[in-house]
This record gives structure tokens, sequence and C-alpha cells, in this order.
């Protein structure tokens, strides 16, 4: 597995579910930059989710549990790449931007 594929933080470890954004280095290739741009919107996407469901009750058969809790998170995971791999909102293009362009400045 090479540095710039997505890395999975195990939340029984660390107690978050977030993922961990992977380490840049020196690359002048443009879909390495595009890949990690678009984990970390997706990843700034997954905290906003979080917050935005953070108020919302549940009740009925599931009730609300600490499990539910969990999965919440994980399911805003998969919204917000479900958001980049549809387009995203501009995140992703604005970072690869300063990737690029902060390693031609190197």
């Amino acid at each position: 597995m090479d540095a710039f594929e997505s890395v999975y933080a195990d939340p029984l470890i660390t107690g978050s579910a977030t993922r961990a954004l992977p380490s840049i280095t020196h690359t002048s290739d443009e879909a390495v930059a595009r890949r990690v741009a678009e984990e970390y919107e997706s990843v700034f996407l997954a905290q906003i989710l979080d917050v935005m469901f953070a108020g919302i009750e549940t009740d009925g058969m599931f009730g609300g549990s600490h499990a539910e809790k969990i999965y919440r998170s994980f399911l805003n995971q998969e919204y917000a790449h479900e958001i980049v791999k549809s387009g995203g909102i501009g995140i992703a293009d604005a970072v690869m931007r300063e990737i690029l362009q902060v390693q031609e400045v190197s």
C-alpha cells in the first residue's frame, strides 16, 4: 500500500470513526494530488455531516443507542464519499491546485 491510499483509522483503537488523511510527499502526478484532495474534501464533509446530524433525535425501533451514534458516523462518511464522487462542493479542486502550486515552488 502506498502513502497516498486511504487509510482507515480503527474506531475501536482510536475512539474515532474518522479516516486518517494520507501523508503527502513531493509528486507531480496530478492523479495522486486529485485523490489526496478528494480524500481531504471527504473528511471535511463527513465532519460537517456529523455536526449537522448531532442534534437530530432518534426514536422508534433503534432508540438512539451508543451503537447507533457510531454507525451514524460511518453513514456520514459514506454520504461524504458519495458527495465527492458526484462532484463535491469544490474543496478538492482548490486543495489540488494548492498541492500542485506548493510542489512547483519547492
